[in-house]
């Protein structure tokens, strides 16, 4: 078999063109995944190992004071559903994500819309808006804790001033329903800046010629957000729902702060750190904590499912 050879000496096999050292088979290149692996042990370590530990964990009895550990399978599950203040937790969990993700889509759809257009001092407002997002939740709790006050709160100062009530109220602690919309207000304060960012990312993205191609068709301000914007930020809107799905099924610094451990106002979050460092009782703890979790997914599920629509320009 005859081999043939290039201009410069080096051999070519008939029928191939390529230099032979280009036809030897090529190493992998391991860098990027050498660059990757830190965070990928990272996130193996701090995530799925404990993840997966806490759902082993959660078919076991693991109690400090009713030691050995042992199999249960469901028991943990089924006691959870038979403690009344867990069933009473999970309702107003559930009144959380409603007012929650329901008030924080619609002010981050509002406020977006607002800063979609620039203008002087944008910037600034944007700035403005993040802030209540950078504070940690117990911060704002506390900040509120002055607001909602029975005794020195700043709504009741204003009320009994404009001639609304002729005495100081307890906003917190009597009723349920009251109690968990305004817990949930100021956990709203937190989340509706990211909300709003998420939404006003997707608007960004939406061309001007569509909505002067509307405009000149004859497409008022209202048509134009209902059949365009709203339409379109779509993707925006369901990122922005799902993650006030995650922050409201798992909140606990707000209630904790203002409400203390009353019932009234417990959230399944701050039932999980009831039962597991203060009953020690880590088998249904760990149980409750993969319930959080499978609800998360579940809702999460839903929200992608009913909302979400891909968008071409």
């Amino acid at each position: 078999m005859s081999i043939g050879l290039h201009a410069d000496g080096r051999s070519l096999r008939p029928g191939d063109g390529r230099p032979a050292a280009l036809r030897r088979k090529r190493r992998p290149d391991l860098l990027p995944y050498f660059l990757v692996s830190p965070l990928a042990l990272f996130i193996v370590a701090l995530a799925l190992i404990p993840a997966a530990f806490t759902i082993g964990a959660a078919f076991f009895r693991v109690d400090e004071l009713d030691p050995p550990t042992r199999f249960i399978g469901l028991g943990n599950f089924v006691r959870l559903f038979g403690d009344d203040a867990i069933t009473s937790s999970i309702g107003n969990t559930l009144l959380y994500v409603l007012i929650g993700v329901a008030l924080s889509t619609v002010l981050g759809i509002a406020f977006a819309v607002a800063l979609q257009r620039p203008f002087r001092g944008r910037s600034a407002v944007v700035a403005i808006l993040v802030l209540p997002w950078a504070l940690p939740g117990v911060v704002e709790g506390i900040i509120w804790v002055s607001i909602w006050d029975g005794n020195t709160g700043l709504l009741n100062s204003v009320l009994t001033s404009a001639h609304l009530i002729d005495h100081y109220q307890v906003f917190l602690g009597h009723n349920q329903l009251l109690t968990v919309f305004l817990t949930e207000i100021v956990q709203v304060w937190q989340i509706t800046p990211l909300s709003t960012l998420l939404i006003l990312a997707g608007l960004q993205n939406i061309p001007a010629e569509i909505y002067e191609s509307a405009s000149i068709d004859g497409a008022g301000p209202w048509g134009s957000f209902t059949r365009l914007t709203l339409p379109l930020v779509r993707p925006g809107i369901t990122v922005a729902m799902v993650q006030a799905v995650i922050a409201t099924l798992n909140v606990f610094d707000q209630p904790y702060v203002l409400n203390g451990a009353a019932a009234t106002g417990s959230s399944v979050t701050m039932q999980t750190y009831f039962v597991t460092f203060q009953n020690l009782d880590f088998g249904e703890g760990y149980a409750l904590s993969l319930l959080i979790t499978i609800a998360t997914l579940v809702i999460s599920f839903i929200v992608l499912k009913l909302v979400y629509r891909p968008v071409e320009f």
